[in-house]
């Protein structure tokens, strides 16, 4: 049993005993004493005053006799300040608790079950006309973050992906290839299949903002008002009628530009298997837009039939939401044609068929917040067990030193360029530190990768989700500090002393007897590694990645101070030696299993 829990259960049986009251778990205040007085563990009294009808001192010494006397084998001490009771923890306690980290490979996290509730988990959500890039970069991080901290938390996963393959955008790449593609495909380009058609999307508005301009200027002479001539010469542009021609065609099941949407789309999905694959992210199940939205129109047809919506006089479908304090909501346009809300009703619709979805968790930035506001109350109104709470995981944006980024105006910061410039990064900071010394080029070339993608995803991932973050390369990677790379440098030097100790010929036993030799900074890594699970169960109640990230950067700073006092190999004691390597081994497990939360690898050497 757990220091905590013997604790709890102990002080409940003395307020029965010495106030005749039952009080339940929750009422035990238990928490780390502040480091300015003695002892490890802290119980406030303030709950029992109404029980003990004494002062906060005499009940803290009550219940601190009763621990001493019944608890003897947790409880070696006790000092009380106010209404506050300092427990000291007997060294075989600690022991024992280490004990049973040691014995769990998965200390801290819940198994999955039969029984586990399945909570399905949207992220990416790429446009097909365009690579990924820095903001999907930290969607999909955060996306697959959270897939693994609700796994850990007890939880069945599903992970998702909506894919946004239909509408304008898609047929702008499309026309633009067409117009000046020449037949070029990713194996003439040389060039990876999201990467090409997101030039052709850059293309077309390249060209559409020539044909804007030179309309505006002719309109303006011709007497008309600037902002006049401007929206006039957006919708009069040819090459904007000509994508809306194409997006009607597409419509209709135009066989020629069906063809070439499928042609141009299977070239992005090989381009986004590359990309997730260096990420190291994937999904269970992949949803295409150009299937949800006919199922959206369905069900929206549908809560029509049952008075859920209305219709206006020009055919056009809206929800009113006045009740809910919020306004009308468009839901199919008055020829027929749906809205992004359609289309995620489809979707919806289309997943709980798939699955026995208990809780859905949609990882989507900010500016969606009063989509999914609404998106929330038409599935509940349409009957979805977990549509009233659903969970927007909102996220802030993400920039670079030098400003946002535009898509259609090609600045965007590309995820596979980002990618391999933290690898290449990793490389030189490493060769310059002297890291690679008697490393083969293969070894050199994996360290980089593991080193280079853990230093961006754990800056990213550190951040609280819901602040807008500007993302640093240069401070990213950095051996010392709250970095990625300091956690895996710790790791690697722990596994190499694991080895040096193996090479010894040290055998490190299944269990330490409770008479280990333990000293206090060795009680202070074991009451940080003991957090693990509380920061594992927070991370899955706030949906917090960035909590576990702090931990991990806690414990290694843990352990690095007790490495700089003491020696481990080198111990006064062949007892002590092997104290201290379970605590080495069983830091490094906890870093691995932490960082595995975020995605994040740890390598062997460094």
């Amino acid at each position: 049993m757990k220091i905590e829990n013997e604790i709890i259960s102990s002080v409940i049986a003395a307020v029965k005993e010495l106030y005749g009251q039952d009080v339940p778990e929750k009422m035990v205040a238990l928490q780390k004493t502040k480091s300015n007085f003695e002892g490890n563990l802290t119980l406030v009294v303030f709950p029992f005053l109404k029980m003990s009808k004494k002062t906060p001192e005499r009940t803290a010494l009550e219940i601190g006799d009763y621990l001493k006397e019944n608890c003897a084998n947790v409880i070696a001490d006790f000092n009380v300040v106010k209404g506050f009771l300092n427990l000291s923890i007997a060294p075989a306690a600690w022991v024992g608790l280490l004990n049973t980290i040691n014995a769990d490979p998965k200390f801290g996290e819940k198994p999955v079950t039969e029984n586990s509730p399945l909570v399905m988990i949207e992220y990416s959500s790429p446009n097909t006309n365009k690579p990924l890039h820095l903001g999907h970069v930290r969607n999909n991080l955060l996306g697959w973050s959270l897939a693994q901290i609700m796994k850990a938390n007890g939880n069945k996963v599903i992970k998702t992906n909506i894919v946004n393959d239909r509408g304008i955008h898609i047929c702008k790449s499309m026309l633009a290839w067409l117009k000046w593609g020449n037949g070029e495909t990713p194996e003439t380009s040389g060039k990876k299949g999201d990467h090409l058609i997101g030039d052709y999307y850059v293309a077309f508005d390249k060209h559409y903002r020539e044909e804007i301009a030179e309309l505006k200027a002719q309109y303006m002479k011709e007497g008309m008002e600037e902002e006049a001539a401007t929206e006039k010469a957006k919708a009069e542009a040819p090459l904007i009628k000509e994508a809306h021609e194409m997006l009607v065609k597409w419509e209709n099941n135009d066989p020629e530009v069906r063809a070439l949407w499928q042609k141009m789309n299977s070239w992005v999905y090989a381009g986004f298997d590359e990309t997730y694959k260096m990420m190291g992210v994937s999904f269970d199940k992949i949803y295409y837009e150009s299937n949800t939205y006919l199922e959206g129109k369905k069900k929206v047809e549908e809560g029509l039939e049952k008075g859920l919506f209305f219709r206006k006089d020009d055919n056009s479908v809206w929800a009113d939401l006045t009740n809910e304090g919020l306004d009308q909501k468009l839901l199919l346009r008055s020829d027929g044609t749906s809205v992004y809300m359609t289309q995620d009703i489809g979707t919806a619709d289309l997943r709980f068929k798939d699955f026995p979805i208990d809780k859905m968790i949609y990882v989507v930035g900010n500016e969606q917040n009063y989509h999914f506001q609404v998106l929330s109350i038409l599935l509940d109104r349409l009957g979805f067990k977990w549509g009233k709470d659903l969970v927007h995981f909102s996220y802030g944006m993400v920039e670079l030193p030098n400003g946002k980024m535009k898509s259609r105006e090609g600045t965007v910061v590309d995820a596979d360029d980002l990618m391999a410039e933290m690898i290449k990064d990793a490389r030189q900071t490493s060769d310059e530190l002297g890291k690679f010394k008697d490393m083969s080029e293969e070894e050199r070339q994996e360290i980089s990768r593991i080193v280079g993608l853990g230093a961006l995803k754990y800056f990213i991932l550190k951040v609280d989700a819901r602040k807008n973050m500007l993302f640093n390369p240069e401070e990213s990677i950095d051996f010392n500090g709250n970095t990625g790379p300091f956690i895996q440098y710790t790791y690697a030097r722990i596994r190499s002393i694991m080895r040096k100790a193996a090479a010894e010929g040290i055998e490190i036993p299944a269990e330490l007897g409770a008479d280990a030799p333990i000293n206090e900074k060795e009680i202070d890594l074991i009451q940080k590694m003991n957090d693990f699970a509380a920061a594992v169960a927070d991370a899955g109640n706030n949906y917090n990645p960035g909590g576990i990230a702090n931990y991990c950067y806690e414990l290694t700073k843990e352990f690095n101070q007790f490495y700089h006092d003491y020696s481990i190999l080198n111990a006064e004691s062949e007892a002590e030696k092997i104290t201290r390597l379970v605590l080495a081994a069983n830091v490094a497990k906890i870093l691995k299993n932490g960082m595995a939360l975020l995605g994040i690898e740890v390598p062997e050497r460094m």
